[in-house]
């Protein structure tokens, strides 16, 4: 199996399976028991929010959660306020500005988004605007430091989800919050955080014994929180060394599909994601066909809905468009000759419907 869906999850690293495993043996206790056992799993569990805490703005708080769409709950939800978000964020975050009955302003044909697109979503008082670092679908880069910079000007808080960018590239300075998730980044599921600036005061949303600072309440995991932890502290010590990887990756796919059209900024592009399409292509049927290939036709979360990509309809494509894109995701584990060798079979395939 040559694994190219990155941008769905990502190999759990040796380093961080490392960290995960005297957690899973012996050191069991309970972390917010008070006996010295429990006072050892809750000191790894902090040695972990440090390590990832390194890799986030000053001033703020880490908050374990079980993912990074609980993370994305708890702070929508958690704020009170009317939210607007891109027409291309994460279904983590439109289910719930649907639910809240908030608006999503659009981004243009790159999938970039602009202050002026970001102010047409503006509602009456103050307001949460929640946007992405790196699009998950077709990881476009967006001007975070800018775009919260004009968020505070209207007197508004801004969310963003970094599940895509954090470990990989600096996260901007200018977020109120930001989501994050450990398997991302090579570490375990069923982990992430929400990153709160200091002054900002959430309600929380799950109730119970308060263990995580009265934010989350439910019994932590030492285990996965250490492995969160060293999968982040390896991503800041291998940062550049990855990114220079994928970029090699990235040129040498883009050659490798030179007949295929990019879908999204090729320049404000995290290199690890290349979305493309090709006319007359049926991506489902080629995924299918390509069998020990993994990659996708978009979000893991929609893959089984079978409706074109949001993401890729508010660039202005149509259906069928949507429905001829495949998305590539790789990273520090991807060779080159994987990146040769898939391009081949997925070409012959397409070739064959044509």
């Amino acid at each position: 199996m040559i694994y190219l869906d990155y941008q769905a999850t990502t190999p759990l690293a040796p380093e961080a399976f490392a960290a995960m495993e005297p957690w899973l043996k012996d050191g069991f206790a309970n972390p917010h028991s008070a006996h010295a056992a429990g006072r050892a799993a809750a000191a790894a569990v902090e040695v972990a929010r440090d390590q990832i805490a390194a890799l986030l703005p000053k001033g703020g708080r880490v908050i374990f959660t079980s993912g990074a769409t609980e993370a994305i709950n708890l702070a929508i939800m958690g704020c009170g306020l009317t939210v607007t978000a891109a027409a291309t964020e994460h279904a983590a975050v439109l289910d719930v500005v649907e639910f809240r009955n908030g608006r999503t302003f659009p981004v243009d044909a790159s999938g970039l988004i602009r202050p002026e697109m970001q102010s047409a979503g503006s509602v009456c008082g103050q307001a949460l605007t929640a946007t992405m670092l790196v699009n998950n679908e077709i990881g476009t880069i967006q001007p975070i430091a800018e775009l919260a910079g004009a968020a505070h000007a209207q007197g508004n808080l801004f969310l963003c989800d970094a599940v895509q960018a954090f470990g990989r590239m600096p996260i901007p300075d200018g977020p109120d919050m930001i989501a994050i998730s450990a398997h991302k980044i090579h570490g375990p599921k069923g982990i992430g955080a929400l990153w709160v600036r200091d002054d900002i005061a959430l309600t929380p949303q799950m109730l119970g014994g308060g263990q995580e600072q009265g934010m989350r309440s439910g019994t932590l995991s030492p285990a996965l929180c250490a492995g969160f932890g060293a999968a982040a502290k390896l991503a800041a010590e291998r940062m550049d060394a990855d990114a220079m990887h994928v970029s090699a990756l990235w040129d040498r796919a883009a050659s490798a599909f030179a007949n295929w059209t990019i879908n999204g900024s090729t320049a404000q592009r995290y290199k690890g994601n290349l979305n493309i399409r090709r006319d007359g292509v049926d991506a489902a049927r080629l995924i299918s066909e390509c069998r020990n290939i993994a990659f996708s036709a978009g979000s893991a979360c929609a893959s089984g809905s079978g409706r074109p990509s949001h993401v890729l309809r508010a660039l202005g494509l149509t259906d069928a468009q949507a429905k001829s894109s495949i998305r590539l995701g790789f990273g520090r584990y991807t060779t080159e000759e994987e990146i040769d060798m898939a391009a081949d079979a997925i070409n012959r395939s397409a070739e064959a419907m044509l």
